[in-house]
Parts: structure tokens; C-alpha cells; sequence
């Protein structure tokens, strides 16, 4: 139910996106940065690709739950069922935001979503690969309480498909009696800051009274600067979802003590172990004097980018309702191969060394895969197509390939 919500969504988010586009334009604001949007939107593609493996597994643990444990059942045809379960799965939103805020290895997988710098609709589908699956045991109590499937995983999408509209700039403030109750722009802009009296604050998904029954809320008093306080310096959307872990294991590694080394795990962010200084605390930031990471993509790029988004965009849309019947190794040499499009963006735009071989070998590999598709060698894998349509895919490919010779002196290696 809630891919289902979430694909329908789709299209609207990228009208919504193309006019806070424009409309920032015609303000003279500039809120967006290509290779950050794309980068945005490709830890979203991300998410959903790992989300193939384990949204069964995610469903099914809810629904035993709910079989198992449930001390009542809640009627799915009663209204007041309905009201408990949003609000319900918006209470257990805040606590596992909140959670993921001060437990280590929970930031880990949600700094995804704070990388960027800028903030705007693209921000909000950038979504951490691993979010559900912790995101999810939160949820678990409403199970034991009787919330049926059906209705938790409509009231978390509509959780999910609110809170797309309040990541932006162009929208001030609402009238008085809605900030005070909902969550808006103006207090999840206050979320997403790295001020230091912005930090840790406003964790709430629809109903801002959470904050501020439990002392979380700050109001919007100064210019947000946005980001995490460690910058994630990259525009790969691979490495995002491990970077915080590889911090991890390295502090867990420095640390002397057993106690140090569990801190570094279960403790806040900002612990670190004596031996590497003590606490870590966030510095005073500025907008005007905060440095964006912001490399410049090559002439040519972004036409290049944009046309394979598209195609990364049509085949996980196609790939989903597929997933579920597909053999595993056919559906993760797939999903392989999506996540190297998306790592490969990442090179491309800070001209990684590597880069360039990793896209000419994917090019390489879907002429393969045209090739077996071709050859009768995915029967019963993928579904058949016409021989002219085959063709047509191995001359996109091969056109592809052209295009991207033509960029590849622009995109001499800096590092």
C-alpha cells in the first residue's frame, strides 16, 4: 500500500519540484544546485531499489505481529480506527526520529536524508537506503494494539506523502493556529539545521504538539544553515548510506575501553572517545559564510544525467510490482545494475578517477543484458519483448555509449 501511494505520488512531486523551480527563479532565489538535486533524487531511486529486497520481509514481520500479538483488532471499516492509527504511526514517527537523532548507529542511516546542503522538494525523497527496516520496529506496537496492516500502511504513506510539501524556502509561515498544531516549512527548516540551537530539534512528521509536549521544539529565529555538522563532502549516493558507518568503525577502533567503544555505537553522534578529544561540539555557522560543497558538473553533463534519470526512473517503476515474483539473482543483478547507474552520476560530477572506466563498463554490461534478453536467455526472468523493441534498446544503448565518448575528455580526472 504504501509503494503503491508513494509511485501514484510520483509524478506530482516532480510538477511540485519543477515549479518551486521556477517560482524560486522568478524570486531570484537559488535553491537548487544540479548535482545536489540529482544526488537527492538518486539516495531516493536508492532506497527503493534495497526497498525491493526487504518490503516483504518489513510487511510480513508487521502483519505476524499483528496476528500473534494483537490484544484486540481495530475494524478497518470504523472511521475512529483510522484516526488512531495516523496519529498513532505519527506519535511512533517522532520517537523513531527522535531515536535516530541520538543513537549513533540510527544516525548512521538517517544522516542520509540531512546531507544536502540546500533545502528543497528534492530533499524530501532524499531517503536512507535502511531507514524502513529501523523505522518499522518502531512501528511494532501498534500491531500488538490492533492496528491492522492495511491501515498502518496507509497512514504511513500519507505520513510520508505529508511531509514532502514542508522542505522549502518559499513557503514562510501559516497562520498562527496551524504552526502551532502541524508541522510546517518553517519548523522542519529549523530540523534540518546545523545551527547549533537548531540541532536535534522539531522531529515531528505531521503534529508539532509532540515537540512540544516533550521539549523538542524550537521556532525558526535565525537563517537556517543547512547540512549535518560533519559534511558528507560527496555526491555519491551510494557511499552516503555508509559513510556515518565507516566513521563508526573507526572511532569504535580508536576507542580504548569497552564502555568508549559501546558509546561510539550507542551513544550520541557527537560522543567521542577521550582519546580523541572528548565530546564533539557543532561550531556557529552562517549562511553567509558557510562554504557549500559544490562540485561544478562538466559542459554536457547534465543532459546526460538527465536522459539516464529518466530511463533509472521508468525501470524502477517497471521493476516493483515485477519484484515480488521475480528469482533473487536475476532481480539483484537488476538492482546491481541500477545502483551502479546511480554510483556512476556520483563519480561523473566530481570526476573521480574511476568514474569514467565504471561507465563505460555498465554500458558494456547492458548490451549483455540486451543481448541475453535477446537470445531467449531470461525466459520466465523478465518478460518477453518483440525483437524490434530489443533493437531498439541495443541502439539507445549504443547511443548512449557515443554520447558519453564525446564527454569523456571533459571529464579528466581531478582526484
Amino acid at each position: 500500500m504504501e509503494a503503491r501511494l508513494v509511485a501514484l505520488a510520483v509524478p506530482v512531486f516532480f510538477v511540485l519540484i519543477i515549479a518551486e523551480l521556477w517560482a524560486s527563479r522568478r524570486r531570484g532565489m537559488r535553491v537548487y544546485r544540479f548535482a545536489d538535486a540529482v544526488t537527492d533524487l538518486a539516495c531516493g531511486i536508492a532506497s527503493r531499489v534495497f526497498h525491493l529486497f526487504d518490503a516483504a520481509l518489513l510487511v510480513g514481520l508487521y502483519a505476524l505481529c499483528f496476528e500473534a500479538l494483537a490484544v484486540t483488532r481495530l475494524p478497518d471499516d470504523a472511521w475512529w480506527a483510522w484516526v488512531l492509527g495516523f496519529v498513532g504511526v505519527d506519535f511512533l514517527y517522532y520517537w523513531w526520529h527522535r531515536v535516530s537523532h541520538n543513537v549513533n548507529v540510527l544516525w548512521a542511516v538517517h544522516v542520509v536524508h540531512h546531507h544536502s546542503e540546500d533545502y528543497n522538494l528534492a530533499v524530501a525523497l532524499r531517503q536512507a537506503m535502511f531507514s524502513q527496516a529501523t523505522a518499522t520496529l518502531f512501528y511494532l506496537p501498534l500491531a500488538v494494539l490492533g492496528v491492522s496492516p492495511v491501515i498502518f500502511a496507509t497512514c504511513q504513506a500519507l505520513n510520508t506523502l505529508y511531509q514532502f510539501w514542508i522542505h522549502t524556502e518559499l513557503v514562510r509561515t501559516l497562520p498562527a493556529p496551524i504552526e502551532a498544531v502541524m508541522n510546517t516549512a518553517s519548523h522542519h527548516r529549523v530540523h534540518h539545521g546545523i545551527n547549533p540551537r537548531y540541532l536535534d530539534k522539531n522531529h515531528a512528521g505531521v503534529f508539532i504538539v509532540w515537540d512540544r509536549i516533550f521539549g523538542t521544539f524550537e521556532p525558526e529565529t535565525e537563517e537556517v544553515v543547512y547540512g549535518v555538522v560533519a559534511p558528507i563532502r560527496s555526491m555519491n549516493p551510494i557511499w552516503a548510506n555508509f559513510e556515518h558507518f565507516a566513521t563508526i568503525a573507526r572511532l569504535v577502533a580508536a576507542a580504548d575501553t569497552f564502555g568508549d567503544k559501546l558509546r561510539c555505537l550507542f551513544g550520541s553522534p557527537a560522543f567521542r572517545p577521550a582519546s580523541l578529544g572528548g565530546p564533539k561540539e557543532a561550531p556557529e555557522v552562517d549562511r553567509a559564510s558557510f562554504v557549500k560543497y559544490d562540485p561544478e558538473p562538466a559542459r554536457g553533463l547534465p543532459a546526460y544525467v538527465v536522459a539516464w534519470f529518466a530511463v533509472v526512473g521508468g525501470a524502477i517503476t517497471a521493476l516493483m510490482p515485477l519484484a515480488p515474483e521475480m528469482p533473487l539473482l536475476p532481480l539483484a543483478a537488476l538492482a546491481a545494475l541500477l545502483l551502479w547507474t546511480l554510483l556512476g552520476w556520483g563519480g561523473l560530477f566530481e570526476r573521480k578517477s574511476w568514474a569514467r572506466g565504471a561507465e563505460w563498463a555498465r554500458h558494456a554490461a547492458l548490451l549483455g543484458l540486451v543481448g541475453a534478453w535477446a537470445a531467449g536467455l531470461l525466459t520466465g526472468v523478465l518478460p518477453a519483448l518483440p525483437t524490434p523493441a530489443l533493437g531498439a534498446m541495443a541502439v539507445l544503448v549504443v547511443a548512449s555509449a557515443l554520447w558519453f565518448g564525446r564527454l569523456a575528455p571533459r571529464l579528466q580526472p581531478t582526484r
